[in-house]
């Protein structure tokens, strides 16, 4: 079988994997999709956790499927010294590592960088953490909840009287996701450059801050002595970028900020009174002070004399920004996804025909559109046992043809 493709960014790196969930398999699919060798380190019986996660498909979950495609999985006791040793053959072979141990775990299997910088020095390794690997928080678990509860994003208006919301998307796991990706490519740069590897110490809630100046303005102002006031205006409070309720019951989300976006909303319904000449680029994110609630009123109006299906063809004949909100298989379903290619359908051994979502990168060449199916657990032992300079006796007294690792914890 052949996994490197001389066409792809990532043609002829290796990649082992031994992390878990989401937020470490997510970026390794995509390394994966650039033409990386990705081998999955799993725990022989059990698998990546993932797999349990409803809803399923045939056999594993469609979580499972959506976050591991385009990889290989050996199964390993690294309790075990014959695990050990065919981890450090694996680790010797690396270019890049990804783990998402809490911090310590990796040492005590003898994986972590400082044992495996000594004989691979120009590995990439990143260690994805809730908190890092320092600090008063980094024995804590990585949940994607509470970190999006400390780093403010569940916060917002809190200090304005409001309430904490709950998330929408997990947006911690894919943000730390995104920023290892960076990270990584990154890293196999530098070591172009300087023949060394370099250690990531990737936390999820560093990069979600990271994220969020346009939320923190206020609090950064008062930090820097100043007021903090009036505040950046985006979700909900300003008029012109909120949720309302149409007329069958259904919500519709309008982001008219700008000046020009209002006047264009204004004259399409008859309301030319509604345009101010004298707005400035200052209001964009306000609440627009008394006029606000004018607004409101004219955006309620609209919205409630309009289905949600009606505001959708207003914004596909206009481009004026009020968009009908979608529930995901509505999103799926839509033109919009389907148009633009960002989902397909292929065959899976295990699971039949299953749906799959597109990287829109590749759409710029820059990977496989076509995903090979997620792997089940240990499903290429064998042949990554081979590859590493294990002979037939040896590789059955590893492993037997059940997928069962011989020897005990």
């Amino acid at each position: 079988m052949e996994y490197k493709r001389p066409t792809q960014p990532l043609s002829g790196v290796t990649v082992i994997d031994f992390s878990r969930l989401l937020p470490g398999p997510w970026a390794t699919q995509m390394l994966g999709e650039f033409g990386a060798d990705v081998i999955k380190v799993e725990q022989p019986g059990i698998g990546d956790p993932s797999k349990y996660n409803a809803p399923n498909y045939r056999k594993n979950s469609v979580y499972y499927n959506a976050v591991n495609a385009n990889k290989r999985s050996i199964a390993i006791d690294m309790a075990s010294v014959e695990g050990k040793a065919v981890a450090e053959r694996l680790l010797r072979r690396a270019d890049v590592v990804m783990e998402s141990f809490r911090p310590g775990v990796a040492a005590k299997l003898g994986i972590d960088y400082d044992t495996v910088s000594v004989y691979n020095n120009g590995v990439v390794y990143c260690a994805i953490s809730g908190f890092g690997q320092t600090g008063p928080l980094s024995k804590v678990a990585g949940h994607d909840f509470v970190i999006q509860a400390l780093s403010g994003v569940l916060g917002i208006g809190i200090d304005q009287g409001g309430e904490a919301g709950n998330p929408g998307f997990q947006a911690a796991d894919f943000s730390g996701s995104l920023y290892s990706v960076i990270g990584i490519l990154a890293g196999l740069q530098q070591r172009q450059n300087s023949g060394k590897g370099v250690y990531i110490d990737l936390a999820m809630f560093d990069t979600v801050v990271h994220q969020t100046p346009i939320l923190l303005t206020s609090a950064m102002a008062i930090m820097a002595g100043h007021p903090g006031e009036p505040r950046h205006e985006a979700f909900g409070r300003n008029p012109r970028y909120s949720n309302y309720s149409t007329k069958d019951g259904k919500t519709a989300s309008v982001a008219l900020l700008e000046a020009k976006a209002w006047a264009e909303f204004a004259t399409y319904i008859g309301r030319p009174e509604l345009i101010d000449e004298n707005e400035g680029p200052e209001a964009r994110h306000s609440d627009h002070g008394e006029r606000g609630d004018l607004y409101r009123a004219a955006l309620t109006e609209f919205c409630m004399s309009h289905t949600r299906d009606e505001i959708e063809q207003v914004f596909q004949d206009t481009n004026i920004p009020i968009s009908p909100v979608f529930s995901p298989a509505d999103t799926l379903n839509s033109i919009y996804v389907n148009e633009r290619g960002l989902i397909r359908e292929y065959d899976h051994p295990v699971e039949g025909r299953i749906p799959q979502l597109v990287n829109p990168l590749t759409n710029s060449g820059l990977g496989d559109r076509e995903h090979r199916p997620p792997p089940e657990t240990g499903q290429n032992t064998d042949e990554i046992l081979a590859e590493l300079g294990y002979d037939e006796g040896e590789r059955a007294g590893l492993y037997d043809s059940k997928a069962a690792w011989r020897t005990e914890d």
